[in-house]
């Protein structure tokens, strides 16, 4: 007999915490379309000489081929031969949206507004807490030739509806710009981009590695940067705000720089005035000139956000600018700026802080059956409260009504309907409600009301305990 478990890297959950998931999703979801963004989805699959256009060595030993057995022995080009497996799965959702827009490009309105919200995957050692199947819930606007930089302050105020919906603590948008740090990097005499990227996800990894350790490697013999270049560096990347007003005051504070860094800072100086403006609140956001983003794509404003109580979970959404996402699939050009939520990783991260909980039952009520003789009864009663809107399971199969009781607590239903001959003489019926541990009687004409009103009720003091 075959042992009955999972792969390593999934996250499978109980029917209570996959509520809670759900619930997290439709949030995400419903407020990235009350921001105007429209769904796309793209097949888990791609052909693999597309996904792996952008990528490198690195990307390509993560990512899942797949091969069917009447296509062993073939090359992507199908003659046969040597050569990688013609499919691939996504690892993750730009490249699809890449491809998925030069595609469309003439089908599309520009400004081009998607949300995407699947599962990716990705060939991640083992360990706790990491995934090889994970769900990214992903917003991005795409222009065609150009896109204004005020869509580069419209994403942090999403960001920031998303998480305040969520209700999982305090949080800081924390900001950084590519020019900026490239203009500062040019007037180190750092102007090779070749170069400046190479610094750039160096600086990425000070959360991980630490100053010391970045500061090693910059003055090691990959980089051979001076000393005081590098102290230079890591003062600039050490600059964070607290508030609108301090933000300003220090992006006034770091003198002047090359025309890039202007250009950078200008930006980044429009994005705090219309986060203001947005309703964003001040203790949300700030500067960070720490974060980079390792991606090499990023060509602007670059944002990661936190929890305030938690900076051990990481950033719990990232994301920024870049210039052009098609360039390998169309000579058009079409810049965007976008952000992602690994909702996978944040749930169990989530969980194991004790910040989300097992929901409960999407089930409002379950109709107890006492005995054979009132199954059709059971059922009329089922599809009554079915009519009304509410959620509905019918006990088919009578069973002791303790077992019954049970059974809906430990399913987390919380309403309980009963009728026997003596609640049917009197043209009632009786409710458990389990959640209070109380018993109470209504007539069956005001069963319905009765429970939308104490569902009603329970989803408010929800609200409020948010």
């Amino acid at each position: 007999m075959i042992k009955p478990r999972t792969p390593p890297g999934v996250l499978e959950l109980l029917p209570r915490e996959q509520i809670a998931f759900q619930r997290m999703l439709d949030a995400i979801r419903q407020t990235f379309e009350s921001f105007g963004f429209l769904p796309v989805e793209t097949p888990v699959m791609e052909l693999s000489e597309v996904l792996l256009t952008k990528s490198g060595g690195e990307t390509e030993r993560q990512v899942y081929f797949v091969q069917s057995t009447g296509a062993l022995g073939k090359s992507s080009d199908g003659r046969g031969g040597e050569g990688l497996p013609e499919l691939a799965l996504r690892f993750d959702l730009t490249v699809p949206l890449a491809r998925y827009v030069a595609e469309h490009e003439h089908e599309l309105a520009f400004p081009f507004r998607r949300y995407q919200m699947q599962r990716v995957y990705r060939g991640e050692r083992a360990q706790r807490g990491r995934f090889r199947e994970f769900y990214q819930c992903d917003i991005d606007v795409i222009g065609k030739d150009t896109l204004s930089p005020r869509f580069d302050a419209e994403i942090p105020a999403v960001i920031n509806a998303v998480f305040e919906r969520l209700a999982i603590g305090e949080f800081t948008i924390q900001l950084n710009h590519r020019k900026l740090l490239r203009g500062f990097f040019e007037g180190l005499g750092i102007a090779d981009g070749e170069r400046q990227a190479a610094v750039l996800r160096e600086l990425d990894k000070l959360d991980k590695r630490g100053e010391d350790a970045v500061r090693a490697t910059l003055e090691g013999e990959g980089f051979a940067l001076a000393p005081e270049v590098v102290e230079h560096v890591l003062g600039f990347s050490r600059i964070r705000s607290q508030g609108h007003a301090d933000a300003l005051a220090r992006l006034d504070a770091l003198g002047a720089g090359t025309p890039l860094f202007e250009e950078g800072r200008a930006e980044l100086r429009a994005i705090l005035q219309q986060l203001r403006a947005l309703g964003v609140p001040e203790s949300r956001y700030a500067l960070n000139l720490s974060i980079a983003r390792g991606l090499d794509y990023y060509t602007g404003v670059v944002y990661e956000t936190r929890l305030d109580a938690h900076p051990e979970i990481g950033s719990i959404c990232s994301g920024g600018r870049y210039d052009n996402l098609a360039s390998h699939y169309t000579r058009s050009k079409l810049p965007g700026v976008g952000i992602s939520i690994g909702l996978t990783r944040l749930f169990w991260q989530l969980r194991e802080a004790g910040l989300v909980q097992a929901a409960e039952s999407t089930v409002d009520v379950l109709v107890a059956l006492l005995d054979d003789a009132r199954l059709e009864e059971a059922l009329e009663i089922s599809q009554r409260l079915r009519a009304a809107g509410l959620n509905v399971e019918t006990q088919l199969e009578p069973r002791k009504l303790a077992r019954q009781l049970q059974y809906a607590d430990r399913a987390g239903i919380r309403f309980v309907v009963m009728r026997g001959e003596d609640e049917a003489a009197r043209g009632a019926v009786a409710v458990k409600d389990l959640r209070r541990g109380e018993q109470f009687e209504v007539p069956l004409e005001e069963l319905a009301p009765t429970l939308q009103v104490e569902r009603e009720q329970l989803r408010a003091q929800a609200e409020i305990a948010r």
